[in-house]
């Protein structure tokens, strides 16, 4: 089945941006299904044409189909973030 992919919105030296591709990591490695799911990384600093057009105020935002999936906030802990990753991913599935 294919799965849909997963655009994803960052900024360089973000420690939220940072904290989400840990969790990526740590996700994919406990369950191989989740390295089959396609994710974009967009510096919204570098491609503001981009990310103009979706609607979200903290970054890492992500989406699918142009829909808001997740957003950080500030002060997110690890677990919280590595949480709302894994239900990115399983949307996408």
């Amino acid at each position: 089945m294919a799965t849909k992919k997963i655009t994803a919105f960052y900024i360089d030296g973000c420690p939220y941006c940072r904290q989400a591709r840990t969790a990526l990591k740590e996700l994919t490695a406990e369950n191989e299904k989740f390295s089959s799911v396609s994710l974009e990384w967009i510096n919204e600093n570098q491609h503001p044409e981009i990310s103009e057009q979706f609607d979200y105020n903290y970054v890492p935002a992500m989406f699918i189909d142009g829909k808001k999936i997740y957003e950080a906030h500030p002060g997110e802990k690890f677990e919280e973030c590595k949480g709302n990753v894994k239900r990115v991913l399983e949307a996408a599935m």
